[in-house]
């Protein structure tokens, strides 16, 4: 794409990282710090460029049949741009892409893959994360970061109108909706850039390389009991109370209280130390469920903070 004359004037020291065009001369050009918006001359108009800053506090985008425009809200005022509707996807992901980048959302290398709007929300897949905006505006400060490292599942849970898109990153689950119309082309991105990242080629490779170990889960939830912890009766103790239930053996013989004592009354010490070995192991595991219990109600806290504002 060439870029015009006036358009370089403009740049000063800045380099162009990307660019749209809009059809016959016009283009608009993104550099690191500001995106500039071409015209071209024209019978009710003369030839020029407008400069809008990246360090925008708000950015909204209405469509009509034939344009897009893109309200930049600042500090102390609100500019405006407007593009055909057919260029306004291409044009949205540079622009955020370059905002994100110029406030340190984005790393150097990390790219948008694609941007995602359905009513209240818009989505940005980037080549390392997953940037998630609830609210009547396409975008501000208040969204929220799914990194790719921290994934641990990816489900996808089709229905006749929308489809949930479950990320797991930590272990807790994002359930994201999206219309079944668009669904596809969201799911698309998703898996490319996930599997990019984590150098797999399907949903269960990337399933089973980032999945949590649900055994060691499930070792914790449960108290362990099953695994690696005897029970507090051992198994000659429990043959022996099994035994004084059913009555006499075939000899006719019971089993006697003292004679038992007086069997292990030598044992007595050893007993009691394996014991108290098993209670200190179960004290323990104990004192996991409650730190994983602990865990989660600063969970629930958060999530029912994030109800009251509405997320």
């Amino acid at each position: 794409m060439e870029i015009p004359d006036l358009v370089r004037e403009e740049l000063g020291d800045e380099e162009v990282q990307a660019g749209v065009s809009l059809g016959d001369e016009d283009i608009v050009c993104f550099t690191p710090s500001r995106t500039l918006v071409y015209r071209g001359e024209g019978l009710l108009s003369d030839e020029g460029v407008e400069a809008f800053p990246h360090e925008f506090e708000r950015l909204s985008v209405s469509e009509g049949r034939r344009k897009a425009t893109f309200s930049l809200a600042y500090v102390d005022t609100k500019r405006e741009f407007s593009v055909p509707v057919k260029r306004s996807e291409g044009v949205l992901e540079r622009l955020l892409e370059s905002s994100l980048s110029a406030a340190g959302v984005l790393d150097e290398e990390e790219t948008v893959a694609g941007v995602y709007r359905f009513s209240e929300l818009t989505l940005v897949v980037t080549s390392a994360q997953l940037l998630k905006h609830v609210g009547s505006v396409t975008w501000d400060g208040d969204f929220e970061q799914f990194a790719f490292e921290a994934v641990t599942g990816l489900e996808f849970e089709e229905g006749s109108v929308a489809t949930a898109i479950v990320l797991s990153v930590d272990g807790r689950p994002e359930r994201i909706k999206a219309p079944s119309n668009k669904a596809p082309s969201l799911r698309r991105t998703l898996q490319q850039a996930l599997f990019a990242y984590h150098d797999v080629s399907s949903l269960d490779a990337l399933n089973e390389k980032v999945g949590e170990d649900e055994d060691s889960e499930s070792d914790v939830s449960g108290l362990g009991l099953d695994a690696g912890i005897d029970p507090l009766v051992g198994d000659d103790e429990a043959a022996a109370e099994g035994t004084e239930a059913s009555g006499p053996d075939e000899s006719g013989w019971e089993p006697t209280d003292s004679a038992d004592a007086g069997a292990s009354g030598s044992g007595t010490d050893g007993d009691f130390a394996a014991l108290e070995a098993q209670v200190e192991e179960l004290a323990e595991l104990v004192e996991q469920q409650n730190e994983q219990l602990q865990r989660q109600e600063k969970v629930i806290k958060q999530l029912i903070a994030e109800l009251r504002q509405g997320r």
